[in-house]
């Protein structure tokens, strides 16, 4: 056979194998996962990518304002950071665990992450109110400096990791009001004999002043106090606890919240539910916490002083403050208190030292900025508008 016919015979062939082998290369291209880890997105959704799907148990009941804006809006957050990538559904109190079965539900797996209060978990983790709440300590954006630039957040991770748990910030109410009260206190002589519902270490500095503290979730305070299971009750502040009706069943709330002036909250996330994350979706869920955190404190700013004028205008709450021999008697106590538990738990200590550490310092700067200029700004305006 010529060169040139057999040329001719085999240029068709020539061209099928060609072809064939370009569309085996496009269709391994194709299905290839190890060129991206990332998802396939289409229209700002999920195309051909895993969806992980979190439960996320809290303390508070479903939809509860304030305190329960937090979880829905970490859930929100991370799914539209996410993509859809990651989706987590919010529980409320008593959907999926108890109210105080978080901490347990969230370390076992039950649930990958939870939202509640550090120091309700006080009888597991001794050191964990300092990540809450101290009498007379941090306010709120104080305890967010010690937390993020003051190596408390370092802390609290390593208190909690015996229980395979990873703590973020959750939110915070601001300086809480001192509770309500069925009777007016005149001396520190009241509080003997008072039961109240106050928890962390502001029940033990209670306790040592004469009273009697115990812990009750959220949902169950007011029948508590109206029916006289309690005497008193320190919630969160005008906001939440006009919306729970306690002006119903108690007439004096008081001020300052000496117990609770910075109330930080959490986020409790299973360590293996976030080990198990791809690094980029971790970091989604560390940023949508931190501004979650910040938009709690933003809200509670922005609706206490509205609430406080409706239940003061509205419903003749009587308003006061609590006299100075029962606020240094509240103040031995805790340093009774604060002693006893840094001399029973190693951690508990080790968090005391750098807390105190921090406190000092910006103590000191907060004299010549923050509380120099609320008091300049009362001294100049007195009770005028701006």
């Amino acid at each position: 056979m010529a060169t040139g016919d057999m040329e001719k015979r085999l240029s068709p062939l020539i061209i099928l194998v060609l072809v064939a082998a370009l569309v085996a290369v496009i269709a391994l291209w194709a299905t290839d996962t190890s060129r991206n880890s990332g998802p396939v997105y289409a229209g700002g959704g999920v195309s051909n990518a895993e969806v992980i799907e979190w439960k996320l148990v809290t303390t508070w009941p479903k939809n509860f304002p304030g305190l329960g804006s937090a979880a829905v809006n970490l859930s929100r957050n991370v799914e539209a950071m996410s993509g859809g990538r990651l989706k987590i559904h919010v529980y409320g109190a008593g959907e999926i665990v108890p109210a105080l079965g978080v901490f347990d539900a969230v370390s076992q797996g039950v649930a990958d992450a939870g939202h509640g209060a550090a120091y309700y978990w006080k009888g597991k983790v001794p050191s964990s109110v300092f990540f809450t709440a101290v009498p007379f300590g941090l306010n709120a954006q104080e305890t967010y400096g010690w937390l993020h630039y003051g190596g408390g957040l370092e802390l609290w991770r390593e208190a909690y990791a015996p229980f395979n748990l990873v703590p973020f910030a959750g939110g915070s109410t601001g300086v809480q009001m001192a509770g309500w009260f069925n009777k007016e206190l005149n001396t520190a002589d009241d509080l003997r004999g008072l039961k109240m519902r106050i928890p962390g270490l502001a029940g033990e500095v209670f306790a040592a002043a004469g009273g009697t503290a115990v812990t009750i979730p959220g949902g169950e305070l007011y029948t508590s106090l109206q029916t006289g299971v309690i005497d008193a009750l320190e919630w969160v502040g005008p906001y939440n606890d006009r919306i729970l009706g306690f002006h119903e069943v108690a007439r004096y709330y008081y001020y300052p919240g000496w117990h609770e002036p910075g109330s930080v909250l959490e986020f409790i996330v299973n360590e293996d539910s976030l080990n198990a994350l791809p690094e980029d979706l971790r970091a989604i869920v560390e940023h949508a916490a931190r501004a979650a955190s910040q938009d709690m404190l933003d809200e509670y700013t922005g609706r206490n002083n509205q609430a406080l004028q409706s239940l003061v205008d509205e419903h003749d709450v009587q308003l006061r403050r609590l006299p100075d021999d029962v606020l240094r008697a509240l103040w031995q106590g805790t340093r009774q208190a604060m002693d006893e538990l840094v001399a029973r738990d190693p951690m508990a200590a080790k968090v005391y030292a750098s807390y105190s550490e921090f406190y000092k310092g910006v103590r000191n700067y907060h004299h010549i900025s923050e509380q120099a200029y609320y008091n300049l700004r009362d001294e100049v305006m007195g009770d005028g508008d701006y």
